[in-house]
């Protein structure tokens, strides 16, 4: 413990990463709740983000990056495709892999999910948090993208 840190202002700051946490588990389950998530699991969720962000991918790539077997992440991908999340082409540069990719109604259900959970956080701010509060609020915002790593 640095000399500069004392027994009270560890217990402070104990008891902020508490509240923090707790907050953030209460607004990720309010949002969650904001949009038909359907009944995907966690597993698929994390593959589905991931397309989104980084682009086609194969099971294999897939599976390393999210730390599972191949095996494994073959059953995830073989119930995102039964549900029409994701498809499966010849991968260009080596024809014996496949490279999955979102598809459309896969992007536009992704697209309505966020626009409602962020319709859900506007009304909340808006209904809940007074101007002052707001200003609080936004004023608040960089130390916490700060502690996120952003």
């Amino acid at each position: 413990m640095p000399a500069s840190l004392n027994r009270s202002d560890l217990s402070a700051a104990e008891t902020l990463a508490g509240d923090l946490r707790a907050f953030a588990t209460q607004l990720r389950r309010r949002l969650r709740a904001q949009a038909d998530a359907g009944d995907l699991t966690p597993s698929q969720t994390a593959v589905l983000l991931r397309l989104e962000s980084h682009g086609p991918a194969t099971t294999s790539a897939l599976a390393r990056a999210e730390g599972m077997r191949p095996q494994s992440m073959g059953a995830v991908i073989s119930a995102l495709e039964a549900g029409g999340l994701v498809r499966g082409t010849p991968d260009p540069a080596d024809g014996r892999q496949t490279l999955l990719s979102l598809t459309e109604a896969c992007r536009e259900w992704l697209a309505l999910g966020r626009a409602a959970r962020q319709d859900w956080l506007v009304r909340a701010i808006e209904d809940q948090l007074s101007a002052e509060e707001q200003a609080q609020l936004a004023a608040a915002m960089p130390l916490l993208q700060r502690m996120a790593g952003e």
